[in-house]
């Protein structure tokens, strides 16, 4: 998915090209040059045809028309792929390719080395995000704003403590991330059912082997019908397609005409709409609104391609179109949120001003339990309650109601209930955690980067 007229405000990602026909053709014929390179040296075929299959697997070597005419023809992915290599590979060893093999091995191992690279761009534009999440949140980390639940004026916070919470969940994201990776990049060479029949006794050993030169881990049971560490990548990106969602909504509601305590980017020059010249809409965020509400849907569709009949069926291909289309629409979906957070404004003069929208009822709270040292929680609860339902019916003054009530002036002073009323003595603990969160996100940042820089096809 992308809205083009967002698409010059946002940095390609370049996923989509790992998922192009010609891009997996490429990685599977990686895979028989690494399948041909093992057999060759295990014996199990001719040292001499091995060379030979490996130097003929490059794109440059076999004529695609022909292999693309003949997957129409032969509705299959992969024969005319090995058809053609065959054939590059020629005379007399052009029979050894694809030695024993069957076609998942080749296409969901090559897949899998799409998807390890589709992960490591995926978890550097997070890491990016994260980062400016540090940067926002500190900026934001003193500046008082209204509380928010159900809707309402809850009590005080910074701008800050709600940035933290945005990157908090991301945090876990990049652990979600690495930690399901070494699940996700698994080399499979078990033959047509998993039992490694026609390699013999070099079956478990030559899968491992290929998987090393891949930079992958062998597959425990290299069964066609598991793929739940397939769906687990798709499930985790929901779940991170949620955080984002929240975000997107979180400043879509703050920039609009009666908030306006945020705005997204907004280039000079940007047209929100043909008819209504003044409109400066929240282009972006509406984009990853949309974006990442796809990528939820395809979460349940994942988990019905784990349903495999015997020992195969179609389900790993179809699972592989659900993470192809997840991955590329989270590239869609972080590319504009990270332009979102690194070039977010914030009005602190609209959020002052939205705070005294309650006229002072925005820190009830804080006057509630400091009454309460002297007459009890419970009373001071309903002394306050009165005093803010009234203001609230009648639209009269919250620090006038106080102040002529005997219960509150006979034991708090004039200045100690302005005091408690101002909202900025009462963030409680928000600007440290806000620092402290964003000390997280730049610390998970960096150690996503190193991380990314360092595996096996990073």
């Amino acid at each position: 998915m992308t809205c083009r007229f967002t698409a010059g405000r946002v940095p390609a990602h370049g996923l989509a090209e790992l998922f192009t026909t010609t891009a997996r053709w490429e990685r599977w014929l990686e895979v028989e040059a690494a399948l041909a390179h093992c057999q060759g040296a295990a014996g199990l075929i001719p040292a001499e045809a091995a060379a030979a299959v490996a130097d003929a697997c490059h794109l440059d070597r076999l004529d695609l028309d022909r292999v693309r005419a003949d997957v129409v023809r032969m509705s299959h992915p992969l024969m005319p792929l090995i058809s053609e290599l065959s054939r590059a590979v020629g005379e007399p060893h052009g029979g050894w390719v694809h030695w024993g093999a069957t076609t998942q091995n080749i296409t969901q191992t090559g897949d899998v080395l799409v998807l390890r690279e589709a992960h490591r761009m995926l978890v550097d534009t997070l890491a990016r995000v994260l980062a400016a999440l540090a940067d926002l949140g500190e900026r934001g980390a003193d500046l008082v704003m209204a509380g928010r639940t159900h809707g309402q004026h809850a009590v005080p916070i910074t701008f800050g403590l709600k940035v933290a919470s945005w990157s908090d969940e991301l945090v876990r994201h990049v652990e979600r991330l690495g930690q399901l990776r070494p699940r996700l990049t698994v080399a499979i060479l078990g033959g047509a059912a998993g039992t490694f029949a026609s390699f013999g006794e070099h079956g478990p050993r030559l899968q491992a082997a290929v998987a090393e030169r891949l930079g992958l881990t062998p597959m425990a049971v290299p069964s066609r019908a598991v793929t739940d560490h397939l769906a687990e990548f798709v499930l985790v990106l929901g779940l991170l397609a949620g955080s984002c969602g929240r975000i997107a909504r979180e400043v879509y509601a703050l920039m609009s005409t009666e908030l306006g305590e945020v705005e997204e980017p907004v280039p000079a020059g940007t047209v929100g709409s043909s008819t209504m010249p003044q409109k400066r809409n929240p282009q972006l965020s509406q984009d990853v609104l949309g974006i990442t509400a796809e990528i939820r849907a395809l979460a349940p569709l994942a988990l019905e391609w784990m349903h495999n009949e015997h020992e195969a069926d179609h389900a790993p291909t179809a699972m592989f179109d659900t993470l192809a289309r997840a991955c590329v629409l989270t590239g869609d979906s972080l590319a504009r949120v990270e332009v979102i957070v690194a070039g977010l404004r914030l009005d602190p003069r609209r959020m002052r001003a939205n705070i005294e929208l309650s006229g002072g009822m925005i820190a009830a709270e804080a006057l509630m339990l400091e009454l309460g040292r002297v007459i009890g929680r419970q009373e001071a609860h309903h002394v306050v309650y009165e005093a803010a339902q009234t203001a609230a019916a009648e639209g009269r003054s919250f620090p006038a109601l106080l102040a002529a009530d005997p219960r509150v002036v006979d034991r708090l002073d004039a200045d100690t209930i302005a005091a408690l009323l101002d909202p900025g003595r009462h963030t409680g603990a928000s600007a440290a955690t806000a620092r402290r969160a964003a000390a997280t996100a730049r610390a998970a940042a960096t150690a996503a980067l190193a991380a990314g820089a360092g595996a096996p096809g990073g």
